[in-house]
């Protein structure tokens, strides 16, 4: 098998814990990667604006995977984008106002949008993510596409509260694990194993020929789709469940390491 197609979730996975990469490294992989014909995409839960900042030299020519496969972009253009049914949208709303545990983001097309009574530290919090962010007072009457929602909540309510949505909201929206007490309502079926295969289909690739990175619950599609799926040293049980290799941790450029790998054809990419 030979690897056609590498795909990078971010946070905790192509990302050290301080939100950075070896820059230098990676720009000459993919230098190598473009001589050898494979495709590079970000898969990640995070919004395109912000997934492409990390990438000023080449963000031009890649693809990006985000908002957990809502919104798919080859090289400046639009591949696919979910879209949310108001009536959706709205009972989805009203239900998570019922519940004090979240802090809601509602994640359009043009824009993210969150609650002006959240305190600044949450918003700040969130501005890392969401490089467009606005506060609104309410989320009535929001003139855009939407893709999903992201809910900040303590770490230890979690598992909890991830029940609580499938219970809830199931029959509309797939609660999923992003890390570090985060949870993203994603419309079913569509996840990052989703856009990848649109990918995949526009440039004739095979799931064999993808070499896919992850760490967590919003990862477990990808991996187990592609052919050569990795889960971090640092990821979840459950990642480590369905991946069937395992990649050095996040603040040892796992990611590079393994690319460094294929690029080279070793093991187990002969």
């Amino acid at each position: 098998m030979s690897v056609k197609l590498i795909a990078v979730d971010m946070d905790g996975t192509f990302l050290n814990d301080a939100k950075t990469y070896n820059r230098a490294r990676f720009l000459q992989q993919y230098q190598r990667m473009k001589q050898q014909g494979i495709r590079f995409v970000v898969a990640s839960g995070n919004q395109y604006y912000q997934l492409k900042s990390f990438f000023p030299e080449i963000a031009a020519e890649i693809a990006f995977v985000a908002e957990n496969g809502g919104w798919v972009v080859n090289a400046g253009e639009d591949v696919y984008n979910s879209d949310l049914p108001k009536s959706h949208f709205d009972k989805v709303v009203r239900y998570l106002q019922t519940r004090s545990e979240f802090e809601i983001i509602a994640c359009g097309k043009n824009s993210a949008y969150t609650l002006r009574k959240y305190d600044d530290a949450f918003v700040t919090m969130a501005a890392r993510y969401y490089h467009r962010l606005e506060r609104v007072d309410d989320f009535n009457n929001i003139d855009d596409t939407f893709l999903k929602f992201g809910l900040n909540i303590d770490d230890s309510l979690v598992p909890e509260m991830q029940a609580l949505l499938h219970e809830e909201l199931g029959d509309i929206m797939t609660a999923v694990t992003t890390g570090h007490g985060s949870i993203d309502l994603i419309i079913p079926g569509i996840h990052k194993a989703n856009g990848l295969r649109l990918l995949q289909a526009q440039w004739g690739i095979e799931d064999k020929d993808v070499l896919a990175f992850g760490d967590s619950g919003n990862d477990l599609e990808m991996l187990r789709q592609a052919g050569y799926g990795f889960a971090m040293a640092n990821a979840s049980p459950a990642v480590k469940a369905v991946a069937c290799f395992e990649a050095p941790n996040n603040n040892d450029e796992g990611v590079l390491e393994i690319i460094e790998k294929a690029l080279n054809q070793d093991a187990p990419f002969r």
